[in-house]
């Protein structure tokens, strides 16, 4: 194949899925959604055949414009668009894709920032997808989603199950937007900026970081967390979605 304008696979961060089983397993999950689908990063395809076969809207976002116009000529029932996924808006209920590793970060944000998607199922990293879905504790990416999305994993994929091998193993990272969100949309910017001042905050402990936040006594920062349902000793990482949403709820009222 011909090498892109956009680099080669280096460039483009491609390890391409091989491995059947998981592959199967990506589309069993995309086949309990309903909707038309999105798939980022199509590859050379071999996601894109097996969802194929579920019969529903399909359409593959890809950036090197080999493969696009191949993808497109092998699967002239699927819609190819050759583009950027970090510069594509994601309005399908379903999105679906192995995420070229370095985009992480980037991708989630997007994912998590834009669109309109109701399920999203994406294969990257696995130590990225175990922070994500609060495995081991929440990081603030999660955190600042979480009222708004569930996470689950859904597996660990092997190295091997890629061509090139990357160096690490892969996770199945399983996101799903709530019916009814925990803080309003309306507060989604201030509730950003909260929870981030919280994972920066200095303090002993949650109670700490957030009398530090409210220039207020021990005393009605220890209340504050108490009434959100939260461990006194608890730090920002140990919170679920719904003490989240809760002490957001107490601090707007102290505030």
């Amino acid at each position: 194949m011909h090498r892109s304008l956009h680099g080669g696979r280096h460039e483009l961060g491609q390890n391409f899925l091989t491995h059947t089983p998981t592959i199967k397993h990506l589309t069993t999950l995309v086949a309990a959604t309903e909707g038309s689908i999105i798939e980022i990063g199509a590859g050379g395809g071999a996601l894109t055949r097996s969802l194929a076969t579920l019969n529903r809207p399909l359409t593959a976002i890809e950036l090197d414009e080999h493969r696009a116009k191949a993808l497109s000529a092998s699967l002239p029932g699927i819609t190819v668009v050759r583009a950027d996924a970090l510069a594509t808006r994601y309005d399908q209920p379903v999105v679906v894709g192995n995420i070229p590793f370095h985009l992480t970060t980037p991708l989630l944000r997007r994912l998590l920032t834009t669109g309109s998607w109701n399920d999203g199922i994406v294969l990257t990293q696995w130590e990225v997808a175990r922070k994500r879905a609060g495995v081991g504790g929440g990081t603030l990416l999660t955190a600042q989603s979480w009222p708004w999305f569930e996470f689950s994993l859904s597996g660990r994929v092997a190295a091997t199950s890629f061509t090139p091998r990357p160096s690490v193993d892969g996770g199945i990272l399983v996101m799903r937007r709530r019916a009814q969100p925990l803080v309003p949309q309306h507060e989604r910017k201030a509730y950003a900026d909260f929870t981030h001042a919280m994972f920066t905050g200095r303090g002993q402990g949650l109670t700490g970081i957030v009398q530090r936040y409210l220039r207020c006594s021990a005393a009605a920062s220890r209340n504050v967390v108490g009434l959100a349902g939260v461990s006194r000793s608890a730090l920002p990482r140990d919170l679920s979605a719904p003490q989240w949403a809760s002490l957001w709820r107490e601090v707007k009222r102290e505030s």
